[in-house]
């Protein structure tokens, strides 16, 4: 009995703790791991679109598919063509010039159009390395579910974890591959496709679509119109897996090997490169230059520890290398 009474109050523990969970806010607010549009992280954008509508609302079928917008909209950067809508619980499956790979950090993020960061659309992602056998991200959704978020309601960004939709347009939401479990289909080096899934937002048991910890994602629903569901504006690339030459196998980011990695700040990182380099470029995660110069040699300044990127332009192209400094 004793060990039973034990259990339980172990077992309250861990409810409590999921519950008193508190992630990300929205763009603007220390904390926040959104990215904007224009951070010099991303190194690609989508080139391919395949989109299944869904519904523009599941429980009045009546009304018709989701019809605003088409897959061309989701290709290049942010905010620079439009948005698909996906309506109720439908699908957006993409590719991209280059394989995604799972590297330091976030590997990739998603953008919708929310127009405040409180109005929220939210999508599950998953990922596949052969476009037939997709993975999903680990999602958690806090949202209350005893009353329904109405069609312009409000969502707390703090409450949402791994769904895409999180943050207002031209702010990704991003997603580390790392985070994905491991199967023998999934090769994380090389992902191929990204499917973002409409979540239907309705509380009731006959629509509702669930996390990872079987919570019914709550966010505005009905919304009966053309637009309705995940607007999909565009997935940027942050890790990606890029072959380039003659020999297709001899891949230019392997060429190049950063030494020591993490570092120190007021230490010297040493560059090594098969190829020449013209220049390189440090930026800080906001795409603010640090430093900028053409030795194969770099002495850090005294900065704060954290993820930075290294553009290394050589002779045969470009690449972006990610520096931990601790």
């Amino acid at each position: 009995m004793k060990n039973l009474f034990l259990y339980i109050c172990f077992s309250l523990l861990i409810v409590n703790s999921i519950q008193a969970q508190i992630y990300a806010p929205q763009a603007g607010i220390p904390g926040s791991d959104a990215i904007y549009k224009d951070s010099l992280v991303f190194v690609n954008w989508v080139s391919e679109c395949k989109i299944i509508r869904g519904y523009q609302d599941i429980s009045n079928v009546g009304l018709g598919l989701a019809d605003v917008g088409d897959s061309s909209l989701v290709f290049g950067i942010a905010l620079s063509n439009g948005v698909v809508s996906l309506g109720d619980g439908g699908i957006a499956i993409c590719k991209f010039p280059f394989p995604i790979k799972d590297g330091i950090g976030n590997d990739f993020a998603v953008f919708e159009n929310s127009f405040d960061g409180l109005f929220l659309e939210l999508a599950f992602v998953e990922v596949s390395s052969d476009g037939e056998h997709f993975f999903r991200f680990p999602s958690h959704s806090l949202i209350d579910t005893n009353i329904q978020v109405g069609s312009f309601g409000y969502t707390d960004a703090t409450k949402i974890n791994n769904l895409a939709g999180k943050y207002q347009a031209g702010y990704g939401t991003p997603f580390d591959l790392n985070d994905v479990a491991n199967n023998a289909l999934l090769n994380k080096n090389n992902i191929t496709h990204v499917k973002v899934i409409d979540c239907v937002g309705s509380i009731n048991n006959s629509y509702a679509t669930r996390d990872s910890y079987n919570n019914k994602v709550n966010e505005p629903w009905p919304t009966p119109f053309g637009s309705s569901g995940f607007d999909l504006d565009a997935i940027g690339v942050i890790n990606q897996n890029t072959i380039i030459g003659v020999n297709e196998f001899e891949n230019l980011e392997n060429r190049i090997v950063l030494y020591p990695n993490p570092i120190n700040s007021n230490e010297t990182l040493h560059i090594y490169s098969a190829e020449k380099i013209k220049e390189y470029t440090l930026f800080n995660a906001s795409g603010n230059i640090i430093e900028n110069a053409k030795s194969s040699i770099l002495h850090l300044p005294a900065i704060n520890s954290g993820l930075y990127i290294l553009k290394i332009e050589t002779e045969k192209g470009t690449i972006h290398k990610k520096i931990i400094i601790q």
